[in-house]
């Protein structure tokens, strides 16, 4: 009896004690609910006095959504307001056909900046390159466009021409190019045959990829007289900028036979997710080699950093883009749509890539031809700018043991980097035994 009567007492003195307490919480929450409203009310002010004092009439619809589209674009760089016809547009393009000029790009710094071009569409044929800024859209300045406005200045009739003005990093002077718009039907991979060695392309995540990536490794093979006579597959994620998450998981499990993919965590744990592979090997053991670099983003680091944590495929290349983000869309009654990141993505290992990228297992960074030294001088390529150097980016989050990691890596690259210049041969030796490495499943 002592004892119950003293468990209640306790309880009630603990239950007395932690009153208190929670009077602040209350408070806190009832006041942040007034400072909402009071800048609600503000928001409603401004709107009303903008609607009535502006020099000129404005477009209420459109003042609304200049609003809503800075409240997502103050978030993060790739959270926006997408109004009904972008949204539209959206849809289109992710079923891999759409009018325009075939460039993937994103907003940095008020300038429309070129995330890569697609194959065989006029912004490629024009030799637009991954890392250009587009100033001018026939004679006008993009500065204090938002995206969505640029991009439909620079869509038209099928037909019709454009010019665009590029900064391009080494070049002294903004140059025009003149563009003709065109039906742009992206072909998501293609495959071909070098040697006894299947290379698939795959420049964008549409509804399309994994089809095109089945019938193009099937194509192969039959060309090589069946697929015991392939010696190995290259798949090319070089300036992919991504797209559907579901077809990199598609794309991934092609070459997987099973474990996890990627994850996705969001800011509930509840929202997380695991996608794994299913039994099944498209190239059936053959050995991968998986090309990346700076413009290789998104859904190309999923497919390159799951292929990476099995120690199915040989990452080759450049450190690729860096974005670690999910973007998730959520259509409104009024028929647009936003698009919010919602969650960041994990490889298997557990590692987030976001503003860090997927480093290669053999790091060789593409060289270009300098003309103004003549035909066969070389320059190092430029570098290209990736998600950590955007404004407004989601922070990285790494423990301690990651960024050791990660120093340990960037180290043996900067080595590795070293070495190819004082011994070339050597280096390439070094790097054979990395990939072989690889698959043997030595450390």
């Amino acid at each position: 009896m002592n004892k119950l009567i003293l468990a209640a007492a306790g309880g009630a003195i603990a239950g007395m004690l932690g009153a208190t307490p929670l009077v602040a919480p209350l408070w806190a929450q009832e006041n942040d609910a007034r400072t909402t409203y009071e800048y609600l009310d503000l928001f409603g002010d401004i709107f009303e006095r903008v609607r009535g004092a502006y020099v000129e009439p404005v477009n209420e619809k459109e003042l609304i959504e200049a609003a809503i589209s800075g409240m997502l674009t103050s978030l993060d760089p790739h959270s926006s307001y997408l109004a009904p016809e972008a949204f539209d547009d959206m849809r289109v393009q992710t079923k891999g056909e759409f009018g325009g000029l075939g460039i993937e790009v994103t907003m940095e710094n008020g300038f429309v900046k070129v995330v890569s071009p697609i194959d065989e569409t006029p912004a490629a044929e024009a030799g637009i390159e991954s890392g250009d800024f587009i100033t001018q859209i026939d004679g006008v300045s993009v500065l204090g466009l938002s995206l969505a406005d640029a991009v439909d200045s620079m869509r038209g009739p099928v037909g019709s021409d454009i010019t665009i003005t590029i900064a391009r990093e080494g070049r002294d002077e903004p140059f025009d190019v003149v563009l003709t718009r065109a039906n742009i039907k992206v072909r998501a991979a293609r495959a071909r045959v070098e040697g006894m060695v299947g290379v698939v392309r795959i420049t964008s995540f549409t509804e399309q990829t994994y089809d095109n990536l089945k019938s193009g490794m099937e194509k192969v093979q039959e060309e090589l007289g069946g697929a015991e006579n392939v010696l190995g597959y290259v798949l090319d994620l070089r300036n992919n900028p991504g797209g559907l998450l579901s077809q990199a998981i598609a794309v991934s499990d092609a070459f997987l036979d099973k474990g996890e993919i990627v994850s996705t965590r969001g800011r509930d744990p509840a929202d997380s997710e695991r996608y794994n592979a299913q039994l099944g090997d498209l190239a059936g053991g053959k050995p991968i080699v998986v090309l990346i670099n700076g413009g290789s983003a998104s859904a190309s680091e999923i497919v390159a950093g799951a292929l990476q944590d099995h120690r199915r495929a040989i990452i080759l290349g450049a450190k690729s883009f860096g974005k670690g983000s999910v973007q998730t869309i959520m259509p409104l009654a009024g028929k647009g749509a936003i698009r919010m990141t919602t969650a960041r993505y994990y490889t298997p290992s557990g590692r987030s890539i976001q503003a860090l990228g997927i480093e290669p297992d053999i790091l060789i960074e593409q060289r270009r031809l300098n003309p103004q030294d003549g035909a066969d001088a070389e320059e190092p390529a430029r570098k290209t700018r990736s998600e950590a150097d955007l404004r407004g980016r989601l922070a990285e989050e790494l423990s301690e043991d990651e960024r050791r990691l990660l120093d340990e890596e960037r180290a043996r690259h900067e080595a590795t980097a070293k070495l190819r210049k004082d011994d070339l041969q050597l280096a390439y030796a070094i790097d054979m035994l990395s990939g072989l490495a690889v698959y043997s499943g030595a450390k």
